[in-house]
């Protein structure tokens, strides 16, 4: 086996704004504002956290009405869940759509991803994939331009997630 085959991995080790919000990874100058912001922004994942980041799963697309239990409901029929922490706001105290999950153990936590990825969860359909804050260098949060997702036919890899291909602008029509 070669050398560079034995370090393989599905996933990114090192996060890249500019090859992240590019359609087939050969940009070399940024396409956008956000992806000059994210270059720009320096970003520490917190410290603090008790949970261990290569069991800890981000939770995406989440309605208002979703609420830890169902969470906890849900991600428990893959394995034993651990802690669930919904994102709120810190001003009004409602939901922001997302949470993370801690799963009992590595395993579980794959099944997890790979079970419940794109599941509707109270009419809604969730998004599930591995930390990137704690367990990616370079890692830059969709608040600053970085993050994954979109498709490749918007042009704009970073942004959506879900199937939205680019659609042209409405023009006014204006009569000489």
């Amino acid at each position: 086996m070669e050398e560079s085959q034995k370090h393989w991995s599905p996933y990114a080790r090192k996060y890249d704004p500019l090859k992240a919000g590019s359609i087939d990874g050969t940009d070399t100058v940024p396409h956008d504002k956000a992806v000059s912001r994210a270059i720009e922004a320096h970003y520490e994942p917190p410290r603090n956290l008790k949970s261990k980041p290569e069991r800890t799963l981000f939770v995406g697309r989440l309605g208002s009405k979703i609420t830890k239990h169902d969470l906890k409901e849900c991600f428990s029929r893959q394995g034993d869940v651990l802690s669930v922490k919904l994102i709120v706001d810190v001003v009004t105290g409602l939901p922001q759509g997302y949470a993370f999950v801690e799963m009992k153990n590595v395993e579980q936590a794959h099944r997890a991803v790979s079970r419940l990825h794109d599941v509707s969860l109270n009419g809604c359909r969730i998004f599930v994939d591995f930390e990137c804050g704690r367990t990616m260098s370079g890692w830059k949060p969709r608040r600053l331009g970085g993050g994954f997702g979109g498709k490749k036919e918007s042009g704009q890899l970073r942004f959506g997630g879900r199937d939205r291909p680019f659609k042209k602008p409405i023009l006014p029509v204006y009569n000489q």
